[in-house]
């Protein structure tokens, strides 16, 4: 498993969240809600635990 820490605007976040959620070989366990980071109010930071998704392998 991996814990991730996602940076940057909210657009930019949700964009990188769908794009591991298509992703066939990783398996989204959980994503945390949008912090406010401090000193800014443009970004902002997720947190997102992923793992090796459950994929049988064809065999020939």
């Amino acid at each position: 498993m991996l814990k991730i820490r996602l940076m940057g605007t909210k657009n930019d976040i949700k964009w990188f969240e769908r794009l591991l959620r298509r992703q066939r070989k990783v398996a989204v366990t959980e994503v945390s809600e949008m912090y406010p980071n401090k000193g800014t109010d443009r970004f902002y930071r997720a947190y997102v635990e992923v793992q090796k998704a459950n994929i049988k392998q064809k065999s020939n």
